[in-house]
């Protein structure tokens, strides 16, 4: 499907203001772990376009469903607002999502932002927040993103969305962010649609941001896990073997595919990568298994499948998740 670029704006139907001149409220909706890095990356640039213009062209408050603290990753206690009280004066609406979501608050969550959806702002996320736009339905046509280290639980988890490794996605009224100072570039691609990209650059330049990123940028995390400073053979094998992670191939048909005897393989992992081949295709599978166990809700016998393993291995499937490093190979 054709990705579609628009501005991010809410639905001009709603009882808004659309002036660019008038003031554009955003709200965060905190889930408990959130990382702070995002959240203050997100808000900070707003605050500056305040500042250096002299008047009040963004504001921003803090909410969580009931109206209590909420503890970000790093121990901070932010106070909140009750979501209700204040969801329907937002023109834009982020869920800030942590490492993990108490699952018992999910659906809560989820019933929660279709409420948000329906006022007709512009939805969005940052970092993990993204599962829970997609767990709501509120992702399906519409491209998104979300932190490289879920991506492949997320694309796993959700086939059908169109999910790229870009830091940030902006479709229509869906605003998805990799997490991070990625929500720096996000805010500014913003501030330049509504207010002019000579802002944008004053307030990027505020924070030593030297270049504004587009969403045509990908993660580097994202990049470097396409191994792009390895020799072709290798980078060549690993797609192979990202490509048949539920039902590996051996080492064999890799290195003939590829046009490398088993011998060839094995010496060039062995040089660039500290592991034989078929070491490090365990090691692909079982982090593949511990991102779906940690960030989805896919069963664990499904994953057992999804990874390559037999349904009777759940027990290596556990160990996976309590020492994701096990078999790990690092390039040298």
């Amino acid at each position: 499907m054709t990705k579609q670029t628009s501005h991010a704006r809410p639905d001009a139907s709603a009882d808004k203001p659309d002036s660019s001149d008038a003031e554009s409220a955003f709200l965060f909706l905190l889930v408990d772990g959130l990382s702070m890095m995002s959240l203050s990356s997100a808000i900070e640039p707003l605050r500056s376009a305040n500042r250096l213009m002299n008047k009040s062209l963004y504001s921003w408050t803090l909410a969580s469903l009931d109206g209590n603290p909420v503890h970000a990753s790093n121990g901070i206690e932010l106070q909140a607002h009750k979501l209700d009280d204040v969801m329907t004066r937002a023109q834009y609406i982020f869920v800030c999502g942590g490492l993990r979501l108490d699952p018992t608050l999910e659906p809560e969550y989820l019933r929660a932002l279709r409420r948000a959806a329906r006022t007709g702002a512009v939805i969005g996320s940052l970092s993990t927040g993204s599962y829970l736009l997609a767990r709501a339905g509120l992702l399906e046509g519409y491209q998104c993103t979300i932190h490289w280290e879920n991506l492949s639980a997320f694309t796993e988890e959700f086939r059908g969305l169109m999910c790229s490794g870009k830091i940030y996605e902006i479709d229509r009224d869906r605003m998805t962010c990799s997490g991070g100072i990625a929500a720096i570039d996000m805010m500014l691609q913003l501030i330049s649609e509504q207010h002019g990209p000579e802002l944008a650059v004053r307030v990027a330049n505020q924070f030593h941001h030297e270049r504004i990123r587009d969403s045509d940028d990908e993660q580097r995390g994202w990049r470097d896990q396409n191994h792009e400073s390895l020799p072709r053979g290798i980078r060549r094998a690993i797609e192979l073997m990202r490509a048949h992670v539920d039902e590996p191939l051996p080492i064999s048909q890799i290195g003939t595919d590829i046009a490398m005897t088993s011998r060839q393989l094995e010496r060039l992992f062995l040089r660039h990568l500290n592991a034989t081949p078929a070491r490090y295709y365990v090691q692909l599978r079982l982090e593949r298994a511990h991102d779906l166990l940690v960030y989805s809700n896919v069963p664990v016998a499904d994953i057992a499948l999804a990874t390559g393993f037999a349904s009777a291995s759940h027990l290596v499937l556990l160990e996976a998740v309590k020492n994701p490093g096990m078999f790990s190979a690092r390039a040298t």
